[in-house]
């Protein structure tokens, strides 16, 4: 980590933002790393409550109605894997993103660096967590949170259950490593947005725990202990966006994000 924090980094602390303009300000914050300017670290909420799915999600596996009349945001991850319901209060999110050319060139040994300072979080929380040892086998494939478990990038407290899911892609040349931390689960709300009837709390329960259960304390704590953590690891100033970068990111989840085409088909904006 000594060359990455040597680098220029900027920290902007947790900001609330709805699902589009999460993942817009991911890409924006892509370009301004690629294009010279510093890299970011970013904490932030999902405010309304969102339900991110995964590039390839079948749109077919979620209950879209359901989700209108409850509120929740569905917005399309440009990584992979499941949809996660990312609760207002019960999610805590970060992003990492640097130039490629930077970090290794290594998937797993991405993974291995830029998850070290959220493994020192969890545990500056309390919460004796790591990567999972072993495959676990899926529960139900179209929710992350119950998919098979795998050592790369899923992270479990000391009882074996999930707890962070990290995930990465690129773009414009660089690295974008984003995840979510469960600061208390909400079983019941995230297994209704998807449309299959026989998938049960218990299980839920049994695969998935949160800071909460393993460590008590608040959530501003637990975002204060994570935003400490990441600033510390690479040295970064805090920061803000530019009023370039927020424009910009505006425009970005109005012409993608915010798209049926894009959350139903994936069809990129022309």
């Amino acid at each position: 980590m000594g060359e990455l924090a040597a680098r220029e980094w900027r920290l902007i602390r947790e900001e609330a933002w709805d699902g589009p303009m999460n993942m817009a300000l991911d890409e924006i914050a892509a370009e301004t790393a690629a294009d010279g300017g510093p890299r970011t670290i970013r904490v932030y909420r999902w405010e309304p409550s969102t339900l991110s799915l995964g590039y390839r999600q079948d749109p077919a596996t979620i209950d879209w109605a359901h989700c209108e009349r409850e509120g929740i945001t569905v917005t399309r991850r440009p990584t992979g894997g499941g949809a996660i319901y990312h609760d207002t209060t019960g999610d805590i999110s970060y992003s990492i993103i640097a130039p490629a050319a930077e970090l290794p060139g290594s998937l797993l040994d991405t993974y291995e660096l830029l998850c070290a300072p959220i493994l020192d979080a969890l545990d500056g929380m309390g919460v004796a967590a790591r990567f999972v040892a072993d495959e676990h086998p899926a529960i139900y494939e179209p929710a992350c949170y119950l998919r098979a478990l795998h050592p790369a990038h899923d992270v479990v407290a000391g009882d074996g259950r999930k707890i962070s899911g990290n995930a990465q892609y690129r773009q414009r040349d660089s690295v974008i490593q984003h995840g979510s931390l469960t600061y208390a689960t909400q079983p019941a709300r995230h297994l209704s947005a998807f449309t299959a009837d026989d998938l049960s709390t218990d299980a839920f329960d049994d695969r998935v725990t949160s800071i909460h259960e393993q460590a008590g304390g608040s959530r501003a704590d637990a975002v204060e202990t994570l935003e400490s953590t990441l600033q510390a690891w690479a040295d970064a100033d805090e920061g803000a966006w530019t009023d370039d970068e927020l424009a910009r990111a505006r425009e970005r989840a109005e012409a993608k994000y915010a798209t049926e085409a894009w959350n139903r088909d994936r069809t990129e904006p022309a």
